[in-house]
């Protein structure tokens, strides 16, 4: 039997959106097209391989550099500078040992296409300072959009009606105060018994009170999903790079709260509130 002109085939259902966990960070929407097998990405692409160890990531994770018109190296952790770029996505100690032993001027000498590069011996310092400064930057346009609260009661009832996606803590918060409104965290998020906790991050209260404009800023909720897939991408690169993990104490009061471990980019999902800075947008 002949098939009718100009019959066209039946379209699968699309597959359903999953709903967002309570309190953790979803990973990024993963149902549209991908590479090939065995294809390359997209130079324009997300992933991007570090110049250091040949290792491929994502791009949210690695540190840019460039290379000035006189032909010296600096750091572009926004990613935002005109022409080519290199990639690096190693911690300060190891970078600074590429630095010291050539390493890292015959990989940018490669990259670069070019010999006659200066590389400053302050390139680690600059790039912490750039690090610090975005994930700063990006906590006080969170502010301003109002996709974030401040303050131990309103983050209570934030966290006991499950509205918030990411937990943070300043460097020198006390237990006290984190232990609360970790344990509110995981009834709002029907994690109680869980490790579900929220983020120390290597800033004390000074300083976050500056970046978002506001008083005494102990802890910070993020109550947007977006919101906190930005925030955790800036502070896994940061605490990364530094090395802020457990036990780590960015400053001199005796009186800080747990330090919660900075871990390789790639489980995004319900990581941010468990200690973890993985978060991926």
């Amino acid at each position: 039997m002949r098939k009718p002109p100009n019959e066209r085939p039946k379209l699968g259902l699309k597959h359903p959106r999953s709903s967002p966990a309570q309190a953790g960070v979803q990973p990024a929407d993963v149902s549209g097209p991908r590479p090939s097998p065995g294809n390359k990405p997209d130079k324009d692409g997300p992933e991007r391989k570090c110049v250091l160890t040949g290792g491929k990531t994502d791009r949210a994770a690695l540190i840019r550099l460039v290379v000035s018109p006189e032909g010296e190296v600096l750091p572009d952790v926004r990613a935002k500078a005109p022409g080519r770029g290199a990639w690096i996505g190693v911690d300060r100690k190891a970078l600074q040992a590429a630095l010291d032993g050539g390493k890292l001027k015959s990989a940018l000498g490669r990259a670069f296409r070019r010999r006659d590069l200066t590389i400053p011996s302050d390139l680690p310092e600059q790039i912490e300072k750039q690090l610090e400064r975005a994930a700063l930057d990006r906590l006080g346009l969170e502010a301003r959009a109002s996709t974030l609260v401040t303050g131990s009661d309103r983050i209570d009832n934030a966290a006991r009606s499950g509205q918030v996606h990411l937990l943070l803590h300043a460097a020198d918060a006390g237990e006290d105060g984190n232990r609360k409104l970790d344990q509110a965290l995981r009834m709002g998020s029907d994690a109680e018994g869980s490790g579900l906790r929220g983020l120390v991050i290597a800033a004390p209260r000074t300083i976050l009170s500056a970046a978002l404009g506001r008083e005494n800023v102990v802890h910070i909720a993020i109550i947007d999903q977006g919101a906190a897939r930005r925030v955790g991408e800036m502070l896994t690169r940061w605490h990364r790079f530094i090395g802020f993990g457990s036990g780590d104490r960015p400053c001199e009061s005796n009186s800080q709260g747990s330090i919660a471990a900075a871990t390789p980019a790639g489980d995004a999902a319900d990581a941010a509130n468990e200690g973890l800075t993985t978060v991926h947008e």
